[in-house]
């Protein structure tokens, strides 16, 4: 509908709408703000693509599903608020959203998806509620997180889930941990990593 309109700088979604399709404001580079309407429940893949410019954004507490590459390259979105409806992220979400630098993920989440959060540099600190089961590969890679609590429900860490963290120091891996991937801690700073007995791979 606004793919690549680099000029729009702003925009106010009425009411009433309920989805986001793909694309919609792919590559709108100078849209600074967005006005999202309250009864939104999902916001689609690519919505918010290369979105460079974008700071100013709520989401409302009615969003269930977060698509694919979202909000994909917003280097100027910081630390959104993700509602406690929140159910489904996908892959590459926040990827390469450089100004986060706090996210906290809601109870309703399970799962966290490859490359969800790639490349946020200045993501220092991550709540990760219990109930989610699997940290995808390359989920926290290339972010600068301080420390790490996993939930006590986390099964499997995904290859290079927090590759690149360097300023991570210590991680306490959970006992129903069945499967750590390769490379899932390379290159962090940790000098105290406890591993359980359960992790077979």
């Amino acid at each position: 509908a606004f793919y690549g309109c680099s000029s729009l700088t702003s925009i106010e979604i009425p009411e009433g709408v309920k989805y986001l399709y793909e694309q919609v404001f792919y590559g709108c580079t100078a849209l600074e703000s967005v006005k999202l309407p309250q009864n939104l429940f999902q916001i689609g893949n690519n919505c918010f693509y290369n979105c460079g410019a974008l700071s100013d954004i709520s989401l409302p507490s009615s969003i269930e599903i977060i698509g694919e590459g979202a909000f994909y390259n917003c280097e100027n979105l910081a630390s959104p608020t993700l509602p406690t409806s929140l159910r489904t992220l996908v892959k590459s979400a926040f990827q390469y959203c450089r100004n986060i630098t706090t996210i906290v993920l809601p109870d309703g989440v399970a799962s966290i998806p490859e490359s969800c959060f790639d490349g946020c540099s200045s993501l220092e600190s991550v709540t990760i509620p219990e109930g989610v089961t699997t940290i995808g590969g390359a989920a926290f890679s290339g972010c600068n997180l301080k420390a790490l609590t996993l939930p006590e429900s986390l099964e499997t860490v995904g290859s290079s889930a927090f590759r690149s963290n360097q300023s991570l120091k210590s991680v306490n891996i959970p006992a129903k941990v069945k499967t750590i991937e390769e490379h899932a801690f390379e290159s962090c700073g940790l000098t105290d990593l406890v591993i359980p007995e359960g992790v077979q791979t």
